[in-house]
């Protein structure tokens, strides 16, 4: 559960004049993102939605009402709904009703932006099913946060949310990931990041780089950055608390040797032209075409 922590120095709210004001909303299902940590970091439209809802769900009431009344944003009469992957299936028929009656309700997770690694995604789709309009309010996301400090590739990044617990399918699943050509996102508790570690180790590589970023826009905020081996020697003798994204970098693509590159030549040349034997060598291979085919010349000369 966030603190709500306003960052680095003391918090200062003025509830008494909300910054949030009445908006007419037009009847649908608006996914509000919420802070990760520092209340602050919720959005002034985020806000004009809370105040201005039919209807509130929340993956935990306590929260959202503890955040509406950190921003001065009463609930008055309206509906405060529980809504998490525990009861779903019982709530989403209420919640369907009133969007089916023409009202605005509003969607938020405990933390961050619904449906990432939050309850929502089952909600979204009855809604987008009985026709009903869908909307977004951006804004803190710990996926987004951990890529934007963590030092690493950004261009084009993985979300592979939380792997499984430690055993057989961990391994399955960050052996999946290995090859993919991004920056890989991931959630992990406190207490599991450790042997996680010890697996990525094992399947990735020790000079893999990577972020260990935990408590993101809290007080204690940390961000380990080197590899994967530096990672844990930093946090081998410590019991880590708070809420983690691990960010790993891209690994090195493997060159394939002469002799491979020769053997698979050698292969697709018995059925075809050196031209097209090269392009297919070169694809299969991860390899400029042209280094490719000079290399099939080459064997051709040699007979």
């Amino acid at each position: 559960m966030p603190d709500f922590p306003a960052g680095p120095g003391p918090a200062v709210y003025n509830t008494a004049a909300s910054p949030a004001r009445h908006v007419r909303l037009s009847p649908g299902l608006y996914f509000v993102a919420t802070p990760i940590g520092a209340a602050r970091d919720i959005t002034l439209r985020g806000l004009d939605i809370l105040l201005s809802a039919d209807v509130i769900a929340a993956e935990d009431t306590r929260t959202a009402r503890k955040l509406m009344d950190l921003h001065g944003v009463p609930l008055g009469d309206r509906p405060l709904i529980a809504y998490h992957d525990h009861n779903g299936p019982a709530q989403r028929p209420r919640l369907l009703a009133a969007l089916g009656d023409g009202k605005s309700v509003a969607y938020v997770s405990e933390a961050g932006t619904p449906l990432v690694a939050d309850p929502g995604y089952q909600l979204g789709r009855a809604a987008i099913e009985d026709g009903v309009s869908v909307m977004a309010a951006p804004g803190p996301s710990a996926a987004l946060a951990a890529l934007t400090v963590s030092g690493l590739p950004s261009d084009r990044f993985l979300f592979a949310g939380f792997p499984p617990g430690p055993g057989a399918a961990q391994k399955r699943f960050l052996e999946g990931l290995k090859e993919i050509d991004a920056t890989l996102v991931l959630y992990e508790s406190p207490k599991r990041v450790h042997r996680l570690l010890d697996v990525l180790d094992h399947v990735l590589g020790a000079d893999r780089q990577i972020a260990l970023c935990r408590e993101l826009t809290k007080r204690f905020e940390e961000v380990i950055r080197g590899t994967i081996t530096s990672v844990q020697e930093a946090i081998a003798d410590r019991v880590l608390k708070g809420e983690i994204v691990l960010v790993i970098g891209r690994g090195q693509p493997v060159q394939a040797s002469a002799e491979e590159i020769e053997t698979a030549l050698r292969a697709a040349l018995k059925t075809l032209r050196v031209r097209d034997a090269a392009t297919e060598v070169a694809e299969a291979l991860g390899l400029p075409r042209r280094v490719v085919y000079q290399a099939a010349l080459k064997l051709g000369d040699d007979g």
